[in-house]
């Protein structure tokens, strides 16, 4: 928690915060040590985003905090799906390029790549920037700066929205996977702690941990938590690419000739020199796991991330570390849904931002959660639930499964 709380505070600074506001948003997450992981990196005004966001206002406004702390993961590429993700934006029954890039790079390059300049244009599918009303007042509202990354211009840019739009006094503070990186990085300076000394060690807690993934991905969790990197990605020219642990080294697959010993001290200089990123477990490890911050995240998040406690459990007990595995056995609710409960139908984000009567939040704070969520597509139409809900039926999985002794429901 302590490294936790350095981590928040230099988020805060860089953000723009003084000193004593940084510390300030530490000590409340100390307090009340709640983290919405959900959504991905999206600007503010995209309907994923905002209504999230605004669910978490409600909750801290209730309980009169200060702050909201939110992780975004950045390690996406600009295109998650059909004109959908970081690099697009929907205004006017429009669908927008938030940053004019050409096809080739929304695909395959991570936002979180620093291979600016970055610029806002909203650009429509004839390469005309701001082509909508809608789009014209958005742009002349949000920095005109270049930004080394997309991460960078998405931040400064809901810092904008936020400060300027929302009738909150709450402060944003957003980490993105650098900041995570150095809380990384501080965990394996200290060769005392568990990161350093049980975790990385002499590699078998980590290959007990990567050996449980592919346990459950050849039973009836398959899917959930799936082994697309071992627990860090390489950076290499724009993009997020796999790493394999080998021969206690971790190696990116050819034509790329990466290589980085599993050692403490070279994983924590390659961290932040900012080769290599935390994979998401590695990331929930040291932001929630850890330190015993609950996690609001999405649908699927439900279930992954009591696997990802689980898979915790097997590394622990691995490294014999059995004092840290009655903590985490003692976490009350370690985790909860926190992203699309707030789901209003024909939700329009710009309009309650720059409309001449935006929905009031105690409008939003006294609806149902049978009204609020909409209509729960994001479980019902999710075929990898509809998986899990047989395997329910079948018997093949029930709440005394091993892996799932973790959720503490």
């Amino acid at each position: 928690m302590e490294l936790l709380r350095g981590c928040i505070e230099r988020a805060a600074r860089r953000s723009g915060y003084k000193p004593e506001e940084a510390r300030s948003a530490s000590l409340q997450l100390v307090a009340s040590p709640v983290l919405q992981t959900g959504p991905h990196c999206l600007l503010l005004i995209e309907p994923d985003a905002f209504y999230t966001h605004l669910f978490s206002l409600l909750g801290l406004n209730a309980n009169s905090r200060e702050w909201y702390i939110t992780y975004h993961a950045s390690t996406v590429s600009f295109a998650e799906k059909a004109k959908k993700g970081p690099g697009w934006l929907w205004l006017e029954g429009e669908p927008l390029n938030v940053f004019g890039l050409p096809r080739s790079r929304m695909d395959s390059f991570s936002i979180c790549a620093l291979n600016g300049p970055y610029r806002f244009a909203f650009s429509n599918a004839k390469g005309d920037p701001a082509p909508n009303d809608a789009a014209a007042l958005l742009l002349a509202e949000l920095p005109s700066d270049e930004f080394a990354s997309a991460v960078d211009a998405i931040r400064a840019a809901n810092q904008t929205l936020w400060h300027g739009k929302l009738p909150s006094p709450i402060k944003l503070l957003q980490l993105d996977d650098f900041d995570i990186a150095d809380l990384v990085a501080d965990h394996l300076d200290d060769a005392g702690s568990w990161m350093s000394a049980g975790f990385i060690g002499d590699g078998k807690a980590a290959e007990s941990i990567l050996h449980a993934m592919d346990r459950l991905n050849v039973g009836p969790w398959q899917g959930w938590v799936r082994r697309t990197t071992d627990l860090f990605w390489r950076m290499e020219k724009g993009r997020i690419v796999p790493l394999r642990l080998q021969d206690n080294a971790l190696r990116a697959a050819a034509p790329s000739s990466f290589e980085v010993k599993f050692r403490p001290n070279s994983i924590a200089a390659a961290l932040r020199q900012r080769a290599i990123v935390p994979s998401l477990y590695t990331v929930f490890l040291v932001t929630s796991i850890l330190p015993g911050v609950r996690a609001l995240g999405g649908c699927r998040q439900t279930i992954y991330y009591p696997l990802m406690r689980y898979l915790t459990a097997v590394g622990l007990e691995q490294s014999g570390n059995f004092d840290l595995l009655t903590e985490l056995r003692g976490d009350d609710r370690p985790a909860l849904w926190g992203h699309r409960v707030l789901k209003p139908a024909g939700g329009y984000p710009f309009q309650e931002l720059f409309g001449e009567a935006p929905r009031p939040l105690s409008e939003y704070a006294e609806m149902p959660l049978v009204q609020s969520s909409g209509d729960l597509g994001s479980f019902t139409r999710d075929p990898i639930w509809a998986e899990l809900s047989k395997h329910i039926a079948n018997g093949f999985i029930n709440s005394g499964a091993v892996e799932w002794q973790w959720s503490r429901p």
